[in-house]
């Protein structure tokens, strides 16, 4: 693997520019909003990203999965302009719009499980997660959510209580909600060779005993968790549990914002396991940057609340919904997915060579353009310095990385999923020298 690309950070990083902006921020931002790093932006297209000091970066967070097309994909911002200049919002429930409803007729096509379907419309991931948990509870007569370790679902109140950790999103701020049992993810990095289907078992044993099924509305799980830290699950663990969950009459709830609409190489990544939820959330990617979020499912499922018990102000924005559509259009068209499970093949190939090379590498994993390199200290534990030195560095030459994992230190790349193989081979040679810093 070559450590030569092109120099496109040309000031210390952040730069002077982003410098200023940043004391300006500290003035008037409160400081609870954190920001992974300290660059400000001025311009992005494609792949890239431009700071204000003109700065280049290799854009591998997407906004945590957002910009997925690029950024500024060019048929997504002329979609946009278009709807702007018909009209920005009338609010579906009050005079309605086509939009909406071919927002939803096109997530219904594409979301797993062949069975009549609806949805509903939101913006935010976070919001679609307490509307899917409101239908379950309205439709099974039941309160309990089951959730898994080292999932995350958002920052709102309800979602703060089913993320495994506390810190830094709910601590000082409770009471959390109730009702809420946790149990074991099948982790295979830290599992060994157990089958899926063991931990599974020993989830639903745990249930069981915590809550009992019948007083379950809902599991919420992501099939591949993004904020957890790329943890892909091992087979059966996925089906076991939803077996289960048929059986005693639980929905299932695919939390899908950020492995969702292309991201693994799948339109969604429940298809890597042969998963069908009776409910899918999707947000993020959907609207090429403008909030949508939505939550499609079982048509008997969906129509258990009342007419006006969802939706909310902003909820399927018609400016979004004409994004959405644009999105849906590029990421069912013929090879989309192929190019996404082709940048996966070269993402995996080169973060192997890098694992060879660097015992800190504990382990790769993912699909398509969703990848975690979880790093280790001599005894296997997670180790989080290493984190923080190799994202900087990965910085400071042009390559920008999220943070993942439940203790912060697995490296997480969310790369377009029509990124460039040149872009790909440039970011695998800046982590190399990234990696050589430790």
């Amino acid at each position: 693997m070559s450590n030569s690309y092109p120099n496109r950070v040309t000031t210390a990083v952040p730069g002077p520019r982003s410098q200023s902006a940043h004391a300006a921020r500290q003035q008037h931002v409160s400081a609870s909003v954190g920001s992974y790093m300290p660059i400000y932006i001025e311009r992005a297209d494609g792949s890239i990203l431009t700071d204000l000091d003109g700065n280049e970066f290799i854009d591998f967070g997407c906004g945590i999965g957002v910009t997925s097309l690029g950024h500024a994909n060019e048929a997504a911002v002329g979609a946009m302009r278009e709807q702007l200049e018909a009209f920005t919002h009338t609010l579906f429930t009050v005079t309605p719009y086509e939009l909406y409803t071919e927002v939803a007729r096109l997530l219904g096509e594409i979301t797993p499980g062949d069975f009549a379907k609806k949805s509903v419309l939101s913006t935010t991931g976070a919001e679609a997660i307490e509307n899917a948990v409101k239908i379950a509870r309205s439709f099974t007569r039941r309160n309990g959510i089951a959730v898994v370790e080292h999932g995350y679902h958002g920052r709102t109140n309800l979602t703060l209580g089913m993320n495994y950790k506390a810190q830094p999103y709910s601590t000082g701020v409770g009471p959390r909600a109730g009702e809420i049992y946790r149990v074991p993810n099948s982790y295979p990095f830290r599992d060994g060779e157990q089958d899926g289907s063991v931990i599974a078992r020993k989830a639903i044993k745990t249930l069981e005993k915590i809550s009992g099924a019948d007083n379950l509305a809902c599991l919420v799980i992501e099939p591949i968790q993004g904020e957890g830290g790329i943890v892909v699950p091992a087979p059966g663990y996925l089906e076991t549990l939803q077996a289960w969950c048929a059986e005693n009459g639980i929905v299932v709830i695919a939390d899908e914002i950020q492995t969702g609409l292309g991201r693994t190489g799948k339109l969604f990544a429940s298809e890597h396991f042969g998963f069908v939820p009776d409910l899918v959330v999707t947000a993020k990617a959907i609207g090429a940057g403008i909030p949508l979020s939505a939550v499609t499912g079982r048509a008997d499922v969906m129509d258990a609340i009342p007419a006006g018990g969802l939706s909310g102000t902003y909820s399927g924005n018609p400016v979004a919904c004409a994004a959405a559509i644009e999105v849906l259009s590029q990421l069912t068209a013929p090879g989309a997915m192929d190019r996404t499970t082709e940048i996966g093949e070269r993402l995996r190939a080169g973060l192997a060579q890098l694992q060879e090379k660097y015992p800190v590498i504990g382990d790769v994993r993912g699909h398509g353009a969703l990848f975690g390199i979880e790093l280790v200290d001599a005894d296997g534990e997670p180790n989080v310095p290493a984190f923080a030195t190799v994202s900087q560095a990965a910085l400071a030459n042009g390559l920008l990385v999220m943070a993942g994992g439940s203790d912060g230190h697995v490296l997480r790349l969310l790369p377009q999923v029509n990124i460039s193989d040149e872009l790909i081979d440039e970011a695998l040679s800046i982590l190399d020298t990234a990696f050589s810093a430790l």
